[in-house]
C-alpha cells in the first residue's frame, strides 16, 4: 500500500501546502485535493505541483457537471504537464444540493455522463480529433443544437502522457461497478473494512469482469484519520463531526448517499437518528450518535499494534492507497505519524 494525504477544502491551504515537502520526505506518495463549493481544486493543484518534487497529485474530486468533458481533459493534461506526469484525474458526481444549488446545473444521468466523459477525455489525451456521439454529449455540436459551425478539433499541445489515470469517487452499486470497469482508481468514502465485500463486492466483481486489462489492477483508495500511540484514543472523537455531517446533513432526507451507505453497513436506526438530529439543528447530538464501531472502523487511531492489525485488514480487502489525515496539532507530530505509518507498512 502507498501512503496518501487529503487536504481540507476549507481554509489553511497555504499552511498545509508549506508542510507537504516534509510529509513527502516522511513517506507520503500522493496528495488529494478536494473541491466542493470551496476554492477550486485546480488552482491549488497547480500550486502544489511547484511545491513538491516526487509526490503524485489528484483531484478528489472534480464534479462531472461543472466543466465540459473537453475542459476536464484539457485541465488534466495541463496539471499533468506542470507536475511532470504526476497527476490523477479524480471525478465524481457530487450531489444535487451542490450541483443544482451552487452551480444551477441539472443533476441527471450521473453514470451515463461519467462513462462518456472518461471516453472523451481519453480521446483528447491521445490527440485524436474529438468526434463523439453519445447519449449525453455530442461533439461537434450538430446544427440542430447550435450554429452548425463547430468543427472537429484535437488538443494543440502534446500531453506528457496519452493516458492520464482516472479515479472515480463512487459508493452506489452502479457507480462502483462503473469505476471497477473503466477507471484506474476507485475512491469510496467511510470504508468499513469488515463490511467492504458485503456492501461493494458484487459491484466490484461485476465491473472487473468487463475491465480492460490495459488499465492494470484497480487502485482502491481509502481516506482515514490517523493517530498512532498509547494515549491517542481521545482523538478519535475528532472524526465524529465529519461522519455526522455526511450521514446527517450532506443531502436531503431521502436523497443522502452517505446516509444510504450507513444503512447498507447495517446502521439503519443510527443513520435515521443522526439525520433527524442533524437536520433539526442538533449537530452535537448527531455527532454523539455516530456509532463507536463505525467510528473505529473508518479510522486509524490507536497503539502501533492496533494500527498494524488495521493495515493488514485493509490490505486483505484489496486496499492499495491509504490517504490519511494526521490528527496531531503540530507539523512535527504530523510528520512523526506519517513516519510511524510508513514503518508499520514496511
Amino acid at each position: 500500500m502507498r501512503i496518501g494525504t487529503t487536504l481540507a477544502y476549507s481554509g489553511g491551504f497555504k499552511q498545509v501546502a508549506a508542510g507537504l515537502r516534509d510529509l513527502e520526505k516522511a513517506g507520503v506518495e500522493i496528495a488529494f485535493v478536494a473541491e466542493a463549493y470551496s476554492f477550486d481544486a485546480v488552482s491549488q493543484l497547480g500550486y502544489l505541483a511547484s511545491a513538491t518534487d516526487r509526490m503524485h497529485l489528484a483531484s478528489a474530486i472534480l464534479p462531472i457537471y461543472t466543466r465540459t468533458p473537453s475542459l476536464l481533459a484539457m485541465t488534466a493534461a495541463g496539471l499533468d504537464y506542470v507536475s511532470d506526469g504526476r497527476f490523477t484525474l479524480g471525478l465524481g458526481a457530487s450531489g444535487p444540493q451542490v450541483v443544482e444549488g451552487f452551480h444551477g446545473v441539472p443533476y441527471d444521468a450521473p453514470i451515463g455522463r461519467t462513462r462518456e466523459i472518461v471516453e472523451i477525455c481519453r480521446r483528447v489525451w491521445s490527440r485524436e480529433e474529438v468526434v463523439y456521439e453519445g447519449e449525453h454529449y455530442e461533439l461537434p455540436l450538430p446544427a440542430g443544437r447550435g450554429t452548425g459551425l463547430g468543427k472537429p478539433l484535437k488538443l494543440i499541445n502534446h500531453p506528457v502522457r496519452d493516458r492520464i489515470p482516472v479515479m472515480l469517487a463512487a459508493i452506489g452499486p452502479k457507480n462502483v461497478r462503473l469505476a471497477a470497469e473503466i477507471a484506474e482508481g476507485w475512491l469510496p468514502i467511510f470504508v468499513h473494512p469488515g463490511r467492504l465485500r458485503e456492501v461493494w463486492g458484487p459491484s466490484l466483481d461485476a465491473g472487473q469482469a468487463h475491465r480492460d486489462p490495459a488499465l492494470g489492477p484497480l487502485d482502491i483508495v481509502v481516506t482515514m484519520p490517523l493517530a498512532i500511540g498509547d494515549d491517542v484514543g481521545h482523538l478519535l472523537d475528532r472524526a465524529r463531526p465529519q461522519l455526522a455531517l455526511y450521514i446527517g446533513g450532506m443531502g436531503a432526507r431521502g436523497k443522502n448517499f452517505y446516509n444510504d451507505l450507513a444503512r447498507r453497513y447495517g446502521y439503519e436506526r443510527e443513520a435515521e437518528l443522526i439525520q433527524d438530529l442533524y437536520l433539526s439543528g442538533r449537530k452535537r447530538e448527531a455527532e454523539a450518535a455516530v456509532p463507536e464501531d463505525l467510528l473505529r472502523a473508518t479510522s486509524l487511531v490507536g497503539p502501533k499494534e492496533y494500527v498494524a492489525d488495521r493495515l493488514a485488514e485493509l490490505a486483505a480487502c484489496g486496499i492499495t492507497t491509504v490517504s490519511v489525515k494526521p490528527l496531531a496539532d503540530s507539523q512535527a507530530g504530523r510528520v512523526a505519524a506519517i513516519e510511524l505509518l510508513r514503518d508499520l507498512m514496511s
